[in-house]
């Protein structure tokens, strides 16, 4: 993204908020044996710079912070300075204390390296998808995330929670442990290769979902490709990819001995002419309407624009909403003028009502795809919207202008409107508060509305909510976040599966935070193995595995005998995962009263245990909304070819 100046750039480092540090039980032996471990003497300043707050990557709940290295930062010596231990240095200064990992052949001495950092800790994970997913979820409790696997077995295997992270815009660190340098060019086979002496097979395939690859197989350029992938990871809020040849980590080479060279990381500025421009014309286009709407999308996320986005809301008097994949990205679900989730047909009530009624539309960073346009069936008009991306600007049907950046977009447009409340009235007028589940009789079989009932009560600002893909999506729109309180999902690559190693990595990252995730068994049966990785970190996330006998979503879609599956004893699963080591609780629930009592237990006597809630439903039991979603993106995936 270009800029039209920039000015003197600023030196930072980016680390975590002074952590203890931690190592898993399984790893504590193989560390002792390492005694080149590596000493970092940093102090925590606070992320207080405007300049950097759009540049570096770090979770809008502010989390990242700055470090200024100390004038007592002495360089390693000859004997310590490898490119393990630089990679390691590396990864503690900006910001990851958490790596998953695999292991294999090709990474072990990288791995050493990892552990002998007294900054990181390494997390084993059970396999290379689950380790890519806990990375991914780590980058939105932290800022950004580390994984290292083995070559191409390892790689092509991690790949899918890759390029889910390059969906959501995440800067991701995925280390793979490569051949030895002396196997490139020597026409040599080697393992867990596809039987080819060409080994750039798993680098192609990174290419695609990463925006930057570096293959280290020599040590002269090692420390200039290794500080350029990380930087581009942070400075383009994406994954990188780094192949680091097994047979280079332990050898000292005198680039890694000097004094660490800090990233320097230029604001992205917007053009000013053309800024007051976009400005001139969207104030006008906004103070002529009669009710306007703001309407938050995910792109807000990496513009760093969440703050400024309340910040319009509050002064304009504007009603806002937010798109369903920006659920949680704004701090507004308690804002006077917060209307909901405007998601189409599928929205919370009476929210695409005010949204698609209005004269003026604001998006702010939206992504209008098949899914959140709910099979392309948006009533909404490009003539009427202005829509605003992290470095442009488009108009209704009329101008489109580039280098504007969406903060300062938004600080300066909210200093130009004038405050119009109509649109909120209007809903006001409308609104009918949401109607309590019908009271059944006793030990009648428990209703998914009446599950999230009960969850949107545990929720506070020490939660955060996982919600997988699938119908918990939209029972999990309709909860009521308090100030605070973490949210995330993965609504552009939508994954199944993704929220077990989410859970994983969000809890690592955010020790302070109970994560709540709501899983169904379609999806916690592709991913189910890393419970083994929780109870080994001793987190206390809650998860609640929704059991309803199959693939609900896709049913609604298309039906068909491939949408059931097996149905397993969960909690005798987990039990057995668990094997009398750390601390778990599992327990099945069938009815409201059976749950009432578990969520009571899960918050008291067993709030320092990883919970696992087995909740039983009815195959049919679905949110309302999921009935006309399936049939409306059935009806886009069925579309006829047009004739050419």
């Amino acid at each position: 993204m270009a800029t039209s100046s920039l000015s003197a750039p600023c030196s930072l480092w980016i680390t975590d908020s002074s952590r203890p540090h931690r190592k898993t039980n399984h790893l504590i032996a193989k560390s002792a044996k390492i005694h080149s471990a590596i000493n970092l003497d940093a102090h925590v300043g606070s992320l207080e710079t405007s300049a950097l707050s759009s540049k570096v990557a770090r979770p809008h709940n502010g989390v990242a912070s700055i470090v200024q290295p100390s004038c007592s930062i002495v360089a390693l010596g000859p004997s310590e300075a490898t490119l393990g231990s630089h990679l390691a240095r590396r990864l503690v200064e900006i910001g990851v204390g958490d790596v998953f990992s695999v292991p294999g052949d090709f990474n072990l001495s990288l791995l050493d390296h990892l552990l002998a950092e007294p900054g990181l800790n390494l997390i084993g994970c059970c396999n290379e998808l689950n380790a890519g997913y806990a990375a991914d979820g780590y980058a939105r409790s932290r800022g950004v995330g580390a994984c290292v696997v083995t070559f191409t077995v390892g790689g092509l295997s991690v790949i899918n929670a890759i390029a889910g992270a390059y969906s959501e815009n995440l800067p991701l660190i995925c280390i793979v442990g490569g051949p030895n340098s002396n196997d490139y060019g020597s026409n040599r086979l080697l393992h867990h290769s596809i039987g080819l002496p060409d080994f750039t097979q798993e680098l192609r395939c990174f290419q695609t979902v990463t925006c930057h690859q570096a293959v280290v197989n020599n040590l002269e350029d090692a420390q200039e490709q290794i500080d350029t992938a990380i930087f581009t990871a942070l400075k383009e809020s994406k994954p990188v990819y780094i192949s680091i040849s097994c047979n280079l980590t332990s050898i000292p080479h005198p680039t890694f001995s000097r004094k660490p060279i800090t990233f320097s990381l230029s604001p992205r500025l917007s053009d000013q002419m053309v800024l007051e421009a976009a400005v001139e014309a969207a104030a006008e286009f906004l103070n002529k309407a009669v009710k306007p709407v703001m309407v938050a999308g995910p792109n807000l996320r990496i513009a760093k624009a969440c703050d400024t986005f309340v910040e319009l809301a509050d002064v304009s008097g504007y009603a806002h909403a937010v798109m369903a994949s920006a659920k949680g990205l704004v701090s507004t679900e308690h804002h006077a003028h917060f209307i909901g989730t405007y998601w189409g047909t599928v929205s919370t009530a009476f929210c695409a009502e005010i949204v698609e009624s209005a004269d003026a539309y604001l998006f702010a960073g939206p992504i209008f795809n098949d899914l959140s346009s709910v099979g392309y069936s948006l009533l909404i008009k490009k003539e009427k919207a202005i829509i605003v991306q992290p470095d442009r600007v488009v108009i209704g049907n009329g101008p489109k202008f580039g280098f504007v950046q969406m903060n300062d977009f938004l600080k300066a447009l909210a200093k130009r409107l004038n405050r119009n409340t109509t649109a909120y009235e209007n809903y006001h007028r409308i609104y009918v508060p949401d109607g309590r589940p019908v009271k059944r009789d006793p030990k009648e079989p428990l209703r998914v509305n009446v599950l999230f009932q009960h969850i949107q009560n545990m929720l506070s600002s020490k939660t955060t909510v996982i919600a997988e893909a699938g119908d918990i999506w939209f029972n999990c729109q309709k909860l009521k976040l308090p100030t605070g309180c973490g949210y995330e999902q993965q609504m552009q690559y939508g994954s199944i599966g993704w929220s077990v190693g989410a859970t994983l990595g969000y809890a690592a990252g955010a020790p302070n935070k109970r994560v709540i995730a709501c899983i169904g068994d379609g999806s916690f049966q592709m991913t189910a193995q890393d419970v083994s990785t929780m109870l080994r970190c001793r987190q206390n996330s809650i998860i609640f595995l929704i059991n309803n006998g199959g693939y609900t979503t896709e049913a609604e879609i298309h039906d068909g005998p491939y949408n059931l599956i097996k149905n397993w004893n969960y909690t005798g699963l987990v039990d057995a995962i668990h094997n009398g080591e750390g601390k778990c609780w599992t327990t099945k629930v069938c009815c409201e009263e059976e749950l009432a009592e578990v969520i009571k237990t899960a918050n008291g006597p067993k709030k320092d245990c990883l919970c696992f809630i087995e909740v039983i439903v009815h195959r049919d039991d679905t949110s309302k909304e999921l009935l006309p979603f399936g049939g409306r993106l059935a009806a886009a995936n069925s579309r006829a070819p047009i004739p050419r």
